[in-house]
């Protein structure tokens, strides 16, 4: 499914020449899907923690950073620290797992006990942030363990579904990465 973005053309002042903006660009963008992988992982490790009404608190898969996610009183506008969310301006893998938990998004929890334990972190450095490599690793790995590769990429299709369906904002009040 493609996301329709409203552009409008404006004029600049200072040479009269017309530019389009993206009135859009407070929706986020949809996230590769390995950040569905991971945010699943997130959800079957228990490291996602709701800590207020609108907020939560997850934790990175090598246990290193603590990201915190914000959202609106009407679960339609989020915000994390995460590098992918604050530098990228797609979702990044914490909306996504608070989402699941928040019960925004569906998702198998057996598809997500297959994924429980994988360290996203360590494979995503290993194949130097190559998200479809990551993946297919991760995926070559739970077939040969006898988990049927086609059910978690199904999932994850599925879950893209639903959060390109969604068309979430950002919440307009951000916090910087934590470093580490």
């Amino acid at each position: 499914m493609t996301r329709k973005r409203t552009l409008f053309l404006a004029t600049d002042i200072t040479t009269a020449r017309p530019y389009r903006v993206d009135r859009n660009v407070n929706v986020w963008k949809a996230p590769p899907k390995a950040k569905i992988f991971e945010a699943l992982t997130a959800v079957a490790d228990g490291r996602v923690t709701l800590i207020g009404e609108q907020e939560a608190g997850v934790v990175s898969s090598d246990g290193t950073k603590k990201y915190l996610v914000e959202w609106s009183p009407d679960l339609n506008q989020f915000t994390s620290n995460d590098n992918a969310s604050y530098w990228q301006g797609y979702m990044g893998y914490p909306i996504i797992a608070v989402l699941m938990v928040l019960g925004k998004l569906e998702y198998s929890r057996e598809v997500a006990k297959f994924l429980a334990g994988i360290p996203w972190k360590h494979v995503n450095s290993r194949f130097r942030s190559n998200y479809l490599k990551a993946i297919d690793s991760v995926l070559d790995t739970l077939e040969a363990n006898g988990v049927p590769r086609q059910i978690v990429v199904d999932e994850a299709d599925r879950i893209m579904a639903q959060i390109e369906a969604l068309e979430l904002k950002k919440l307009p009040r951000r916090r910087r990465p934590p470093k580490g």
